[in-house]
C-alpha cells in the first residue's frame, strides 16, 4: 500500500493492528515509568548493600536490619565530630543531598540522627536554631557525583575537555605559612620544635577551641557538608583514619584523590577517625581573637587529633596539615616520615629521592624503568618504605586558565597564580605500584640545583655527610623562580621540608642515620643545577647526563668506581661515569677562571656554616658526639 506521497507505508507488528487501531513501534519495551522525575530516578541504579550478610541463613530483613544500624552508626559518629563543645547533643544529621528531598523519602531514607554530647568545662546550651534543623552529609561520593555537585552548586566550576574538573581556590592561591598556628600545651611545648627556624608558632587552648567552635557553627548552619572518611599510609599496621568534613565539592573531591580510598568493607568498619579536619576556609576567623594576624587561621590541636581551617579556600592547606600530623604521629612508633619521591627497580631496589622545588625530584623519580612508590610523601618503618597519600598533587585542576569554548586548558596562563596545581589518584600512572609499598631503600638520593655552579654533579656521601645535607636541605634560587631575583640565592629547607615537620631536625636525622646504617642504604649528593660558572655565566648541567648518573647509582655502578676528595666540602666524587664525560665530575675542570671559581666555593660554604649555625647547639645523642660528627661533615676552611 503506498502513503499519500508516493512512499510505501510502513508497517509494524507484522501488519497487525492493536485493537485502538493505532499503530507502533515495538522494537524496544516502552519505559515503566509514569513521569519525567520517575524516568530520572531510575537513571540511578542504588549501589548494592555493602554490608555482606555471611550466615546463607540470613534473611532479607535481616540484612536491611544490619544495613540500617550501620547506617545508624555512621550517622552517629559524623553527628558526634560536628557537636559543638557548649551543646549537650551534635546536629541532626541526615544522608543525602538536600535538592533531592523528595527522593530521599520514597525511599524510605532512616530518620536523622544526633549525637548526645556532653564537655565538662564549657557551659550547655539547651536549645539554638542549629539544633532545630538537619544537616545533610554527603558522605564519600564519588568523583562523578562530586562533579555534579560542583558544577551545580559551586561557580568557577567546568569540566575541560581532558575531563578534568577546573576549580577556583578563592583569593589564596597557595599555602598560609604564617597564620598556620599550633596548640602549645604542657606535651607540644616539650616534644615539638619551637623558636627560630621552627615552621610551628603557638596558640594557646582556648583560642583552638574558639577558632573550633567558629567553624563548626558555620559547617553546622549549612544544608549539607561534605564528609570524607580516608586513610594515609599504605602500611596496613600503621595506616592513619583520618575524616574531612568540607563545606565544597571541590574539597571533598580533592581529598578523595589526595587520600587513600577504603573499600566497603573497610568503609563499614571505619568506626571513630583517628583525626578530623574541619575545613570552613569560606568563613574568616575573628581578627579579635587572640594570636590571629589575619582572617586566615590554619590550627592544629594534637591532643584533640583535630585541625580547623578558616579564611582559606585553598586545598593544599589539608594535605600538607595532614602532613604536618604525620611528622609528629609516626616518630612516636620509630617511623621515619620523609618529602621525598621513592621508586623501585625491577629487581625490588628502592630509591629515596629528597630535593626542594626546581631540584628534579620529580622529574628524576618518575622513571619508566622503575615503579613508582610515590611522588611527595613517605613513611620508612621497620617493615619498609610506604607511600602516606593515595594520589598526586589528572582529574582536578586548580586555578587553571582554559578556552572558554573548547575548555583547552593553558598550562602557560598565569593570569590567576603561578602556582597551578592538578590533584589526581595515583593509580592513574601507569607504572605506579599498588599497594604503595616496598623494601628498605638502597639508595637515599639528596638533590640540589647549584646555581652557584661549584657542587659536583654527585658525590657519595658517608653517614655524618648525609645527616649534615639532609638537616641543611640546600638549593638555589635563580631569576624565573621567584620574582625579583637576579643573581644566585642559597635557600635551606631543614629535612627538605621545614614547613612541615614537627620535630627539631635532628631528631628525624638520627633516625634517618639509624636506618641507613640498619639496613645498609648509601648517600649520595646529586646537583641538577649549574657547572663551569654560576647561574648567567655556566650551564645548567644536562639532563641525559644527571640522568645517566642516577642510573649508575641505582645498578651499583658507582659502588665500584675511583673516588677523590674536593677541597672545602671533603665531598668524594667519582672519576669516571659511563656515559658522562669526566672533565664535568669535578666542577673545578669547568671553570676557566679558577680563582672565580675558588671564590664561590668559600662563599657557598660561608653560607651552609651560617644556616647550620641554629642546629649546632643541638646535642644528639648521649654523649652529644654525634653533633660533633655532623658539623664536622660540613665545609671546612
Amino acid at each position: 500500500m503506498a502513503a499519500p506521497n508516493g512512499l510505501a507505508r510502513i508497517e509494524t507488528h507484522g501488519g497487525k493492528k492493536h485493537e485502538n487501531g493505532v499503530c507502533h513501534d515495538d522494537s524496544t519495551p516502552p519505559v515503566r515509568a509514569q513521569t519525567i522525575d520517575e524516568l530520572h530516578s531510575m537513571q540511578r541504579k542504588r549501589s548494592a548493600p555493602t554490608t555482606p550478610i555471611k550466615e546463607r541463613a540470613a534473611t532479607a530483613f535481616a540484612a536491611a536490619l544490619s544495613e540500617e544500624e550501620n547506617h545508624r552508626q555512621q550517622l552517629q559518629s559524623i553527628s558526634a565530630s560536628l557537636a559543638s563543645l557548649t551543646r549537650e547533643t551534635g546536629p541532626k544529621v541526615v544522608k543525602g543531598d538536600p535538592a533531592r528531598k523528595g527522593e530521599a523519602a520514597a525511599k524510605g531514607a532512616p530518620a536523622p540522627v544526633h549525637h548526645h554530647h556532653h564537655h565538662p568545662a564549657a557551659p550547655t546550651i539547651g536549645v539554638s536554631d542549629s539544633s532545630l534543623k538537619f544537616t545533610h552529609v554527603l558522605y564519600n561520593l564519588s568523583p562523578g557525583e562530586l562533579y555534579e555537585q560542583a558544577i551545580k552548586y559551586e561557580k568557577g566550576s567546568f569540566i575541560t575537555s581532558s575531563g578534568a574538573l577546573a576549580t577556583l581556590s578563592g583569593a589564596k592561591t597557595g599555602r598560609s605559612p604564617r597564620d598556620k598556628r599550633v596548640v602549645k600545651d604542657e606535651a607540644a611545648a616539650q616534644e615539638l620544635w619551637w623558636g627560630k627556624g621552627s615552621p610551628n608558632i603557638e596558640m594557646d587552648e582556648h583560642t583552638f577551641l574558639t577558632n573550633r567552635e567558629r567553624a563548626v557553627d558555620y559547617l553546622n548552619s549549612l544544608d549539607k557538608v561534605f564528609v570524607n572518611d580516608q586513610f594515609l599510609n599504605w602500611d596496613p599496621e600503621n595506616r592513619i583514619k583520618v575524616r574531612i568534613i568540607s563545606a565544597r565539592a571541590y574539597h571533598s573531591l580533592f581529598m578523595h584523590n589526595m587520600c587513600i580510598r577504603p573499600t566497603d568493607e573497610e568503609l563499614e568498619n571505619f568506626g571513630t577517625p583517628d583525626f578530623t579536619i574541619y575545613n570552613a576556609g569560606q568563613f574568616p576567623c575573628n581578627r579579635y581573637t587572640h594570636y590571629m594576624t589575619s582572617s586566615t587561621s590554619v590550627d592544629i590541636n594534637l591532643a584533640r587529633r583535630e585541625m580547623v581551617i578558616l579564611g582559606t579556600q585553598y586545598a593544599g592547606e589539608m594535605k600538607k596539615g595532614l602532613f604536618s600530623v604525620m611528622h609528629y604521629l609516626m616518630p612516636k612508633r620509630h617511623i621515619l616520615s620523609l618529602h621525598s619521591g621513592c621508586n623501585m627497580g625491577k629487581d625490588g631496589d628502592v630509591a629515596l629521592f629528597f630535593g626542594l622545588s626546581g631540584t628534579g625530584k620529580t622529574t628524576l623519580s618518575t622513571d619508566h624503568n622503575r615503579l613508582l612508590i610515590g611522588d611527595d610523601e613517605h613513611c620508612w618503618s621497620d617493615n619498609g618504605m610506604s607511600n602516606i597519600k593515595g594520589g598526586c598533587y589528572a582529574k582536578l585542576l586548580e586555578n587553571v586558565v582554559f578556552d572558554e569554548h573548547t575548555r583547552e586548558v593553558d598550562y602557560t596562563d598565569k593570569s590567576v597564580t603561578e602556582n597551578t596545581r592538578a590533584a589526581y589518584p595515583i593509580e592513574y600512572i601507569p607504572n605506579a605500584k599498588i599497594p604503595c609499598v616496598g623494601p628498605h631503600p638502597k639508595n637515599v638520593i639528596l638533590l640540589a640545583c647549584d646555581a652557584f655552579g661549584v657542587l659536583p654533579p654527585v658525590s657519595k656521601l658517608n653517614l655524618a655527610q648525609t645527616m649534615y645535607h639532609f638537616i641543611s636541605g640546600y638549593t638555589a634560587l635563580v631569576a624565573g623562580t621567584e620574582d625579583g631575583i637576579k643573581e644566585p640565592q642559597a635557600t635551606f629547607s631543614a629535612c627538605f621540608g621545614a614547613a612541615f615537620i614537627m620535630l627539631h631536625p635532628t631528631k628525624y636525622a638520627a633516625m634517618l642515620a639509624e636506618k641507613m646504617q640498619k639496613y645498609g642504604a648509601t648517600g649520595w649528593l646529586v646537583n641538577t643545577g649549574w657547572s663551569g660558572g654560576r647561574y648567567g655565566v655556566g650551564k645548567r648541567i644536562k639532563l641525559p647526563y644527571t640522568r645517566k648518573i642516577i642510573d649508575a647509582i641505582h645498578s651499583g655502578e658507582l659502588l665500584t668506581a675511583n673516588y677523590k676528595k674536593t677541597e672545602v666540602f671533603g665531598l668524594e666524587i667519582p672519576t669516571e661515569i659511563n656515559g658522562v664525560p669526566s672533565e664535568i665530575l669535578d666542577p673545578i675542570n669547568t671553570w676557566t677562571d679558577k680563582a672565580a671559581y675558588k671564590e664561590t666555593l668559600l662563599k657557598l660554604a660561608g653560607l651552609f656554616k651560617s644556616n647550620f649555625e641554629v642546629f649546632a647547639s643541638y646535642k644528639i645523642g648521649e654523649d652529644g658526639s654525634l653533633t660533633d660528627e655532623i658539623l664536622a661533615a660540613g665545609p671546612n676552611f
